[in-house]
């Protein structure tokens, strides 16, 4: 039965019929405006009054938001404008600018999607297709919801070498150097990290097996911390680079599909995403949710795995074959980990810097 945000079945829906109008009447003007959230049609029109809809961090290079972007316009003539910015700057700008504010909506980490409600800079808004969102990947209130995933993958370069490694075991007995990139600062190395922890009998928590696990591959002068960048890669200066499986597709055919395995490691990985957040104090609240409820559509995403992101509702779509040919094999994610204590991980996270350091790095010297 199609449920709706508030949790009233249609037919519940026609029983209130009789007294919406006498509701409306003691509504105010912008209560009004999300009384429209409801029903999909009035939302829809809603939205088509105001005419357009401002992003941050979701620019037309990533995750194909472009090809959602000229849908919302052909559609429903929505015209859009992006200023790219990290997580963290989208949050300090719907909370600086709050009732002049100039987003409507962002695309954050998925770590940042409770810091934004905590912070009580989101509305929500739960799309028709809220109950194909795995429970781990939403917030039960409709704040955050994550449109795609991520998981930490291994890209091998075929011409540097000869034996492929499927597991992190595999990787312990290569003879090739590991690329991990920035630990500490960047959140796909961070994710890395954790990912070795989950194949190796850690957790959010427990870190340790992964950086007893880096620190060998240290103390056998093969980890390289520099970026695993496309320019990096087809300069061919990463031998086997650890990346999200999105960022790793995307490079891999932008070089050149043919030189690059990418895998996701058998015994287990880190599956993250990103989600949309809508700002509390959005100028054009109805596009920003017009634009999640789209997001979360069959089109909207495909569009998404377009863009090699792997989209969170992939088991219920029917990806086109050319779409489903860029992306791994469902299979290769049969043991992947979601992160389930949010907080864990954020204090192991604080705390990875010193240990990386004094654990991982000291054996580089």
């Amino acid at each position: 039965m199609p449920i709706n945000q508030y949790g009233d079945s249609y037919r519940e829906r026609n029983k209130m019929k009789a007294i919406v109008p006498a509701i409306l009447l003691s509504l105010s003007a912008s209560q009004m405006a999300f009384a429209a959230d409801s029903d999909l049609t009035k939302l829809i029109e809603a939205a088509k009054k105001e005419g357009q809809v401002y992003s941050v961090g979701m620019p037309d290079t990533w995750a194909n938001w472009k090809g959602t972007w000229q849908d919302l316009s052909a559609q429903y003539g929505l015209k859009h404008q992006d200023t790219d910015m990290s997580s963290a700057q989208e949050i300090a700008k719907f909370a600086a600018e709050k009732n002049n504010a100039t987003a409507d909506i962002g695309d954050v980490g998925a770590s940042f999607g409770p810091v934004a409600v905590q912070k009580g800079v989101t509305q929500p808004y739960k799309p028709t297709t809220w109950s194909q969102v795995p429970d781990w990947a939403k917030d039960k209130d409709g704040h955050w919801a994550l449109a795609y995933t991520g998981t930490i993958a291994f890209m091998i370069n075929k011409d540097l070498v000869k034996d492929t490694p499927k597991s992190w075991d595999d990787l312990l007995k290569g003879k090739y150097k590991v690329t991990v990139g920035d630990v500490g600062i960047a959140a796909q190395a961070n994710n890395a990290v954790l990912a070795a922890a989950f194949a190796r009998g850690g957790d959010e928590n427990n870190l340790k097996p992964a950086i007893e696990f880096f620190g060998e591959l240290a103390k056998q002068k093969r980890l390289s911390v520099n970026d695993p960048t496309v320019a990096n890669i087809e300069k061919g200066e990463v031998e086997v680079g650890i990346l999200w499986d999105f960022n790793a597709l995307n490079y891999r055919d932008q070089i050149n599909r043919d030189r690059f395995i990418v895998v996701i490691p058998s015994d287990g990985s880190v599956i993250s995403g990103y989600t949309t957040i809508i700002n509390k104090f959005a100028k054009n609240p109805n596009a920003a949710k017009l634009a999640r409820e789209f997001i979360f559509s069959d089109k909207g995403q495909i569009n998404l795995a377009e863009g090699y992101a792997r989209p969170i509702r992939a088991q219920h779509l029917t990806l086109p074959a050319e779409i489903q040919a860029k992306l791994l094999p469902e299979e290769q994610y049969k043991n992947v980990h979601p992160i389930k204590d949010a907080e864990g991980w954020e204090k192991s996270s604080r705390n990875l810097p010193k240990m990386w350091q004094q654990q991982v790095l000291i054996h580089q010297q």
